[in-house]
């Protein structure tokens, strides 16, 4: 049998596009303007599949899908809206939504999600609390955040292990924290480790705790994180930093759902959410045999990668809006970024992200007295934050070549070697990796293997340089009079 379709927009264009491609497609199509129309239809137990816009002119969406999923709680419902938020994908998912799609929506993505949705009907209602409702901790309304939004609704009901990817500043623990505090685990702990910021030969105490006397120090019996996020979240930010022993404890984790404290012998159940972070390639780290393939196939069950601001910039003005909102609530003072400054902060490449346009917007706040941040004011701001190009000031030169152009005359060869197709993806951490080995094997020679010293003259923390050498390999120089 044909499966009827019921549209409900107050848009005609909209309604006349979703009727004529839907009716191609082989359904046939109710078409409304109201949600009175919609009700009554559904009430008298016609139609298979319900796509409604949010906003109509006598009734919101999301106050009739709670009618709609108690007297037929079997039926689809699609949900449309232009008001492109996060708060909006969740409120769908919430209310029991099939899907929710952003305004403007694809024909052929909508067909497809009619045809899941006919042959395998879902719900997942769940109550969100009203005090939820009030923040927004994501923000945006690109296509690529749209698309977050989407697959973080799809989630929150469910207990899926995510791997986050992403640059820097993206907001990877932002989204971490999102996905706990509107999902099922959301009366639960929500407890972070950051694998870079903690001693390598720590890193299991702090993940599954210890016994008195385990090691050297440890007086007393101690809780991991683990155990902290018991029936809750547990968010492994940097988890490419994680050495090889804690990966294996890790591992175990994931398959048995049980952990033994460091010293232990007794096996732990646990019941927690594992949410993972890494701005690595850690397929290029498993090749270098720094990760475990076993274990990235386990966090990976749900991979999000993040997009870095600068393939977001449409997102700049909603995000200087609402941390200017944060500033007034902090006592900053109130600021308006007028067009021309908005447009030169969207031309920008945001090496920081976001994390790098909250602090300017919060610096821009604190110290200037003006009520309007003109572009003249932007443009000052981000020429002092970037420092000037090496090439631009002649560059480290050795011969006839700066570094700079000793590398783009090594890359060109190397692109041309492939001739129209292109190299293997991981470049980019290839080619660093490359540049930082014979970089810090260098400054270790100068300074006659005294580490400090060399972390001094490449401008590195003393922790990071360690760190640098043990991931890299490098072999350090020690005169005969270094201690």
């Amino acid at each position: 049998m044909t499966a009827t379709i019921l549209v409900a927009d107050d848009d005609a264009a909209i309604r006349t596009v979703l009727n004529q491609a839907l009716s191609r497609a082989g359904y046939e199509v109710r078409i409304t303007s109201n949600a009175a129309t919609l009700w009554r239809w559904i009430a008298a137990g016609e139609g298979d599949l319900v796509v409604t816009d949010v906003v109509m002119p006598d009734e919101n969406a999301f106050d009739l899908l709670p009618r709609i999923k108690k007297a037929r709680p079997d039926l689809p419902v699609l949900v449309m809206s232009a008001q492109n938020t996060f708060m909006t994908a969740i409120k769908a998912s919430e209310k029991g939504a099939y899907d929710y799609l952003p305004k403007p929506f694809d024909l052929t993505e909508l067909i497809a999600i009619i045809g899941r949705a006919l042959a395998e009907p879902k719900k997942k209602p769940a109550r969100l609390d009203d005090d939820m409702q009030d923040g927004m901790p994501l923000v945006g309304r690109s296509a690529a955040m749209q698309e977050i939004y989407r697959v973080l609704a799809r989630l929150m009901q469910t207990d899926l292990t995510l791997m986050i990817t992403g640059e820097s500043g993206t907001g990877k623990e932002l989204v971490a924290r999102a996905l706990h505090d509107y999902g099922k685990r959301r009366n639960g702990p929500f407890v972070a480790i950051n694998m870079a910021a903690i001693p390598r030969d720590l890193i299991e105490s702090e993940l599954f705790g210890h016994e008195k006397g385990a090691f050297t120090g440890a007086q007393s019996r101690s809780t991991g994180r683990f155990e902290q996020a018991e029936g809750g979240t547990l968010f492994l930010d940097e988890i490419g930093d994680m050495p090889m022993d804690a990966q294996t404890r890790l591992l175990r984790v994931l398959q048995q759902g049980e952990y033994t404290t460091v010293g232990g012998r007794t096996p732990i159940r646990t019941d927690v959410r594992i949410v993972a972070a890494t701005n690595k390639d850690l397929k290029h780290s498993i090749n270098q045999g720094l990760f475990r393939e076993d274990l990235y196939y386990r966090l990976n069950v749900v991979p999000l990668r993040l997009p870095p601001l600068r393939d977001r910039a449409e997102d700049i003005p909603d995000l200087v809006r609402h941390f200017i909102q944060q500033g007034e609530k902090e006592g900053l003072g109130t600021k308006r970024f007028d067009v021309e400054a908005l447009e030169v902060m969207k031309s920008y490449a945001w090496p920081g992200n976001v994390r790098e346009l909250e602090n300017l917007v919060r610096r821009l706040m604190a110290l200037y007295p003006q009520d309007v941040i003109t572009r003249e004011i932007i443009e000052q701001e981000l020429r002092s934050d970037v420092p000037d190009s090496p090439i631009e000031k002649g560059g480290i030169r050795s011969g006839n070549l700066t570094i700079a152009q000793a590398v783009e005359e090594n890359m060109r060869s190397y692109f041309a070697s492939f001739g129209d197709a292109l190299p293997p993806p991981g470049l980019y951490d290839r080619v660093l990796t490359e540049m930082e080995y014979p970089l810090i094997l260098a400054a270790l020679t100068a300074t006659r293997g005294n580490q400090i010293k060399a972390a001094d003259l490449l401008g590195l923390n003393r922790n990071t340089l360690r760190k640098k050498i043990r991931e890299l390999g490098v072999s350090v120089y020690r005169s005969s009079r270094s201690a």
